[in-house]
């Protein structure tokens, strides 16, 4: 946030180069009119002198779409709350379409420290610490950052047509700390993603995954997205979660949520009750 208004900034070191009178999303629409690389704008406008500010949501999203099943450990867990014996969820897992789904806008949507929400008629809400890009309307990759696509597991588990109602309400989506541009982070498939919650003093999770184990290349996820469907400049898509929190662990009010990739940084976000 700069003078009252969410700002979008190179960040070097801590510390950020604003660049006035745009969003990142409007800076990524800016550059397709113009025709130039979204890293040449952002260098070209930011200014020279550092501020500290701290990160907030790093786009506001037009449109949010989220991947399922992408890694093994997510599609046999599903498998196994939904008592599924033909392996439905491996299925998808393994076949060649993708599930993608609409996960929202940047209503749903907070940034670092924002609050993360529970449903009140949920009592199985987790965490799922994602790998997310930043899409240009062609679908090229122009920066990865980190997601928490937060589920009501247990409305799901009821029936998979509630899927909806288990992903897509007030603040279910957390996207930061801000985008890494491809250029800096050139391999994503060598990322080591850490997901812990804390209540109070006590941890009461801790998971880690590779994307290595990413079972879909993101060129794939994102060419089946923009099948027939082509999505706005300064969308993203988060493509699946490695790591399972299991029910004894779901989330309660007060909750503390932190994902971390050192390539990219630490996304923090404290549980509460929504609806």
């Amino acid at each position: 946030m700069r003078e009252g208004r969410t700002t979008a900034a190179v960040f070097a070191g801590g510390e950020a180069h604003p660049i006035p009178g745009f969003t990142l999303r409007e800076l990524v629409e800016h550059a397709e009119r113009k025709g130039v690389k979204l890293t040449e704008l952002a260098a070209r406008y930011a200014m020279k002198g550092l501020e500290y500010l701290e990160p907030v949501v790093p786009v506001d999203p037009r449109e949010v779409w989220a991947c399922g099943c992408t890694y093994e450990m997510s599609a046999s867990f599903r498998d196994a709350e939904h008592n599924t014996r033909e392996g439905f969820y491996r299925y998808v897992y393994t076949a060649p379409r993708p599930e993608i789904f609409f996960k929202g806008t940047a209503r749903v949507c907070v940034g670092p420290g924002g609050k993360i929400g529970i449903r009140r008629d949920s009592t199985f809400t987790a965490p799922e610490p994602e790998l997310a890009v930043l899409l240009g309307s062609k679908g090229e990759v122009l920066g990865y950052t980190l997601a928490n696509d937060v589920s009501a597991w247990d409305i799901e588990r009821e029936n998979p047509l509630y899927l909806p109602q288990s992903k897509v309400y007030t603040a279910c989506c957390a996207l930061g700390p801000w985008f890494v541009t491809p250029d800096e982070l050139t391999d994503p498939y060598a990322l080591t993603m850490t997901c812990v919650i804390r209540r109070g003093e006590k941890i009461v999770f801790e998971g880690e995954t590779s994307t290595a184990k990413l079972g879909r290349k993101i060129e794939t996820l994102v060419e089946y997205l923009l099948r027939a469907n082509p999505v706005p400049a300064g969308s993203v898509l988060l493509t699946g979660t490695g790591i399972i929190v299991p029910q004894e662990a779901a989330l309660r009010p007060g909750d503390i949520v932190t994902i971390g990739v050192e390539e990219i940084g630490v996304l923090a976000n404290t549980a509460a009750l929504v609806g």
